[in-house]
């Protein structure tokens, strides 16, 4: 289909409510065909229809094979279900070169609608939960900078103090030997 463009942080559209979808219409599938397009060319796991610049309630998401075979898609979700917790480093790709800590619950369970507007619930641990959540947040004009613990990172700074830990680790691994 075609790419679009991703809205940056300070984009007045993140900061607005989405409205529901009341129908998958032949507009509404090529946002969806656009959407994934985009975020795969991006290299993201997951995007939401506001950061395209269209206030409607959708998100795909693709966290990849440990999580999941094919790509989900979001019509109007609602979370209904989180348990646990988890703090990790977390990115946007409308906040591009940028990441955080975030904590979030460890596991969701959400409700949805899929492209022939049929109710479905999907649950998710770890980064497919982080990545729901991440998700419906923006729908909601909501942004994970807002939850940021410290300071944001550039990427080049999340690789070194990545490389310091593993370095750490392979240092405290040896000792136990």
């Amino acid at each position: 289909m075609a790419l679009r463009q991703i809205r940056k942080l300070g984009d007045p559209c993140l900061q607005k409510v989405c409205k529901p979808v009341k129908e998958v219409n032949q507009r509404i599938s090529e946002l969806i065909e656009d959407m994934l397009d985009t975020m795969y060319d991006a290299e993201g796991v997951g995007l939401a229809a506001p950061q395209v610049g269209v206030l409607k309630r959708i998100a795909v998401i693709d966290a990849g094979e440990v999580y999941q075979d094919e790509p989900i898609i979001l019509i109007n979700p609602e979370v209904i279900e989180t348990d646990g917790e988890q703090t990790d480093y977390e990115g946007c790709l409308s906040v591009p070169g940028k990441v955080g800590t975030v904590t979030r619950p460890y596991y969701v369970k959400v409700k949805s609608y899929d492209t022939d507007m049929d109710e479905y619930t999907i649950e998710g641990e770890g980064l497919l939960a982080r990545a729901l959540l991440h998700e419906i947040e923006h729908l909601d004009g909501k942004m994970y900078v807002d939850k940021v613990e410290g300071a944001l990172l550039t990427n080049e700074e999340l690789a070194e103090i990545l490389k310091k830990e593993e370095e750490e680790k392979g240092s405290e691994d040896g000792k136990k030997k």
